[in-house]
């Protein structure tokens, strides 16, 4: 019998659950749009087998070790690399079992939904993860795992994939998707272009990262012209390897339009050493424009995920790096904060901006109107710790009613854990088809466009979006 109840996450009710299902069966099938990730592209130019459960399960996924964390387990114990190669745990067999003793942490949540889901439709397993059961569990994924029909590739095949795109620096050479290119293999997997490292003079490394910069390209980004042409030409360079969008990774959605001459007196304070904490938020801000303008030209979606205080805990972030768990989302305003950028250039029909929040208040209060009237903006799905049941169906009840669904876009999975994507997308889908089945159920919509409506949240928006 499988452990997953076939009917998860449908409404109540009996009428309504019953056209919930029937929209599902309909779209849980259809290939997987992955427009924003972070899977490592190694994987599939390297078609490696996945060492152990472990590697693939806990070391990877931060939604993972952070729940731990918070009851104590330190991330040396599960793991995770320090920066400065200090000791911890290697044993990934250790590292399991004390990720089944305490997989009780989870019940209740998104996560344990998604790992459950591989769990049964990856690996087969369709018993309780726990310490009686931890060797089992390992055993069984491990040897799997060493199989050709588990290696990265495969997997991505069986878990239909039309797309997926990875995220990756702006300074990064792209040596993966080049070998990708080259292997001839038919899966599609595509690059973003992330230039936080490059932006955000608050970044470590920003002054030695925009020198890294100019170097690639041959631009003179001591001016700030020739910083915007270094940008240009890092564009096209992924475009050339894939890439249809960006990705902007700020503390706050505030944008700025300034002129010529203030932007190359802010640009020179900015890399002459004498960038105070105001000039870092503005010069983000009037960056934010600027891309949005590239973005005209070039044609690449843009991507803005604001609102997070990344690093929270400095001591971890020395020890362990960026990207541990202790990312923290924060009160973020739009509606001043996007008005130079729409000013300059959200009337524009062919420009495709994404916004994302960690502010669920801003849904019924701003992104929803501001979607609502114009052309260029889209709402990005709940994302991080709102890509759950809950969050999915607040968002639908928050911003359907003032700008539909076809100012969304889709669903992303914006994951590390490979696994998790299908198990992600499930998730999605049902809790589309259970909002849907709720609007039909009352008299909101009639069944046929619930149908389509359903089968473009699952696919076409996703695509049409990201222009894939």
């Amino acid at each position: 019998m499988p452990q997953l109840d076939p009917d998860r996450l449908f409404p109540l009710d009996n009428r309504s659950r019953a056209i919930a299902r029937q929209l599902y069966q309909g779209v849980a099938d259809l290939p997987i749009i992955s427009p924003h990730g972070h899977t490592d592209p190694r994987w599939f130019a390297d078609n490696t087998a996945f060492a152990n459960a472990a590697e693939l399960f806990v070391i990877p996924d931060h939604y993972v070790f952070r729940m731990l964390v918070s009851q104590g387990i330190r991330l040396e114990l599960l793991g995770i690399p320090r920066v400065d190669g200090g000791p911890v745990e290697t044993d990934p067999r250790t590292i399991w079992r004390l990720f089944a003793q305490n997989y009780h942490l989870f019940r209740g949540t998104p996560s344990q939904l998604w790992i459950d889901h591989s769990f049964e439709h990856v690996f087969g397993i369709r018993e309780n993860l726990d310490a009686s059961t931890a060797d089992q569990f390992y055993d069984s994924i491990t040897e799997k795992l060493a199989t050709d029909a588990f290696r990265p590739r495969a997997l991505f095949e069986r878990f239909n994939m039309e797309v997926l795109a990875t995220t990756e620096s702006a300074l990064d050479p792209l040596d993966a998707h080049k070998t990708l290119a080259s292997s001839g293999w038919q899966g599609r997997v595509i690059t973003t272009y992330r230039p936080d490292a490059v932006i955000d003079p608050e970044f470590d490394g920003f002054l030695d990262n925009v020198r890294q910069l100019g170097e690639l390209t041959g631009c003179d980004t001591g001016s700030y012209e020739g910083y915007l042409d270094a940008h240009r030409s890092r564009r096209a360079y992924f475009r050339q390897h894939g890439a249809t969008a960006t990705d902007h990774g700020h503390p706050t959605a505030r944008t700025e339009d300034f002129s010529k001459d203030e932007m190359t007196r802010l640009y020179a304070r900015v890399i002459g050493g004498s960038c105070s904490a105001a000039d870092a938020d503005a010069f983000r801000g009037q960056m934010l424009t600027e891309m949005a303008r590239m973005s005209l030209d070039d044609g690449l979606v843009m991507q803005i995920h604001p609102g997070s205080l990344r690093n929270h805990n400095p001591s971890v972030e020395a020890s362990f790096g960026r990207d541990k768990g202790f990312d923290i989302p924060t009160p973020t305003e739009y509606v001043r904060a996007l008005q130079p950028l729409l000013s300059a250039v959200g009337m524009e029909p062919d420009l495709s901006i994404i916004v994302f929040t960690l502010d669920e208040t801003a849904f019924s209060r701003e992104l929803a109107p501001l979607a609502g009237v114009y052309p260029a903006l889209r709402l990005g799905p709940p994302w991080w710790f709102f890509d759950s049941y809950e969050g999915m169906r607040r968002f639908r009840e928050t911003t359907t009613e003032t700008c539909g669904f076809y100012n969304t876009a889709g669903f992303n999975d914006d994951t590390r854990a490979f696994c998790s994507i299908p198990a992600r997308h499930d998730v999605a889908r049902r809790v589309d088809c259970a909002y849907l089945g709720t609007l039909v159920a009352t008299g909101r919509l009639r069944e046929e466009d619930a149908a389509e409506v359903a089968h473009s949240l699952s696919h076409d928006l996703a695509r049409q979006a990201y222009k894939l």
